[in-house]
């Protein structure tokens, strides 16, 4: 198959400053690509060039095998593009800007003109407004007078009044709320499934991971990595995006997202520093050049230090479940199992018609101790490693360990899950029981609740939301993660340690009408989903 947009070697500069730097790539139609980078890397550059917004200093830009000649109208070639910042026409109102360009009406007799059917572009305007879920007083209503997230949902519906082969979306969601940026993911998987291609710049690596096919990295305008979303990571987009660990020396890098967040702000930073430092080389002589060598030394050093202790952590849960195995099979396989030998002896000898009867009542005793032992012996078993989750999945694993709970506590227990959930990789499998199975135990701990409902469903085909939520009484108003440890609580903390290094994030908060609510996002390949939204 040809690709639809081929870019080669282009570049950009303003004045003496390089915002390109010869990037070459190639899209397909139908093809998600994600584009990051730190501010200033080339990636709102890039959009406004295959938009024919700016002219390049050098390269080409093939569209469906047709070289493009600056200047172009992008609209015309069907390249559609949802700007940063949107940009309206201030003296139009609602409708007159989504339809801009492309008003719908009649031809004149002389078919120069286009007489406007207003009450026929209301009617659409409307209808794709709702599907973004966005209102508005009256569609009459000008422009100038809303906000920037109202302003960013017309330059938004803009691009649905009609089909695309290519959609520039530039990192538009700043101005948008949680809900508005799931419609705009929600409609970037749409436009993939109907065979639009899509360039999607963005910081946030939950919005790329979501939707894109691959990944492009951009850094000081140059494209420094193209990975296929479903072989890479976070942590290795990370490492691209700062330029500090080799891409073979790659392990995951941070512990959580949030952790992410910070380690990135920290390293702009020390990347602004060095930026400078780099300015006054030729003026400063060799003690700058040290104190750069020094600089990017100490900041590789305290990543490694980082790879180093996740990889110990990491072996050291490996190793665990290991030994749960072990053990769970040599107790099931030889202890069981002798127990049940005693037990059926016996039951031959409560048989023997020359009994006494006070030796057979204790006979019947002894065996009701040893069937007990074996159930407790059982539920040890399902406790140190599950069976059916290695056969049958972790759905069956979760609704066998909370009934099962539920019977031991007498705490109801609702559990939901995904009905698409699949399988999924053993070591995230056996995480998110392991989840499970501690927040339960500190319900039953600490909680005082008699209800606590466990929710496991996708948020996006690459991100698996693990909800634990009861009706206790929740938890101190000081509480504090990094205290656990030292107070002699560890069910959270393994919790939280799990979370990391599955490269998800833990939210944690009482409950506004009580109780306690534990709630994980972690990613994985992606899983395929039907997609619900109608946007076109």
């Amino acid at each position: 198959m040809e690709p639809l947009l081929r870019i080669t070697n282009l570049s950009k500069s303003y004045g003496i400053v390089p915002a390109l730097q010869r990037v070459s790539f190639k899209i397909y139609p139908g093809e998600v690509v994600g584009v990051t980078g730190q501010s200033g890397a080339g990636k709102s550059v890039l959009a406004m060039l295959i938009a024919g917004i700016e002219e390049p200093d050098a390269g080409h830009i093939t569209l469906a095998q047709q070289p493009l000649k600056w200047p172009y109208w992008a609209r015309s070639l069907g390249i559609e593009m949802i700007p940063q910042v949107p940009i309206l026409t201030e003296n139009l109102d609602i409708t007159g800007n989504i339809f801009l360009g492309y008003e719908t009406g009649w031809p004149s007799p002389g078919k120069l003109l286009t007489w406007l059917n207003p009450s026929r572009m209301d009617e659409k305007a409307a209808h794709i407004l709702a599907q973004l879920d966005a209102h508005f007083t009256s569609l009459r209503q000008k422009v100038t007078d809303l906000s920037s997230e109202q302003r960013q949902l017309i330059a938004i519906a803009r691009v649905m009044t009609h089909p695309a082969k290519l959609i520039l979306v530039d990192d538009p969601t700043a101005l948008l709320n949680y809900s508005y940026q799931q419609k705009l993911l929600a409609l970037i998987q749409s436009w993939q499934q109907q065979g639009t291609a899509v360039i999607f710049n963005s910081h946030n690596l939950d919005h790329l991971f979501a939707v894109t096919d691959r990944i492009l990295v951009l850094r000081h305008g140059r494209l420094m990595a193209d990975y296929i979303t479903d072989e890479t990571s976070r942590e290795e987009i990370v490492s691209a995006l700062l330029g500090t660990i080799d891409r073979e020396q790659l392990t995951p890098a941070i512990w959580a997202l949030d952790s992410y967040y910070r380690a990135h702000q920290h390293a702009q930073r020390l990347h602004h520093q060095q930026q400078l430092l780099e300015r006054n080389l030729a003026k400063q002589g060799s003690l700058n050049q040290q104190l750069i060598e020094q600089l990017s030394y100490q900041v590789k050093a305290l990543d490694k230090a980082n790879l180093a202790l996740q990889d110990a952590q990491r072996r050291l849960l490996t190793e665990r479940e290991q030994e749960r195995k072990h053990l769970a099979r040599e107790l099931h396989d030889q202890m069981i199992q002798d127990l049940l030998g005693v037990n059926y002896q016996f039951e031959e000898l409560e048989a023997d018609t020359d009994i006494k009867p006070h030796m057979f009542q204790q006979l019947i005793t002894i065996r009701h101790q040893i069937r007990s032992f074996i159930r407790d012996l059982r539920r040890i078993c399902e406790d140190l490693r599950p069976p059916v989750i290695d056969s049958l999945g972790l759905g069956v694993a979760l609704e066998s360990c909370a009934g099962d709970w539920s019977e031991r506590t007498g705490i109801r227990v609702n559990l939901e899950l995904d009905p698409n959930l699949g399988r999924l990789p053993e070591t995230t499998e056996l995480s998110i029981f392991r989840i499970v199975q501690e927040g339960l135990n500190n319900v039953r701990k600490h909680a005082k609740a008699d209800t606590v409902k466990i929710g496991l469903k996708h948020t996006s085909p690459r991100m698996l939301q693990i909800s634990i939520i009861d009706n206790g009484q929740g938890i101190v108003e000081d509480f504090n993660l990094s205290n656990l440890a030292r107070q002699g609580h560890f069910g959270l903390l393994g919790i939280s340690e799990r979370v990391a290094l599955l490269g998800g994030r833990l939210k944690m908060q009482n409950q506004n009408d009580g109780g306690f609510s534990l709630q994980v996002e972690i990613p994985h390949p992606r899983v395929e989903m039907v997609i619900t939204s109608d946007a076109s």
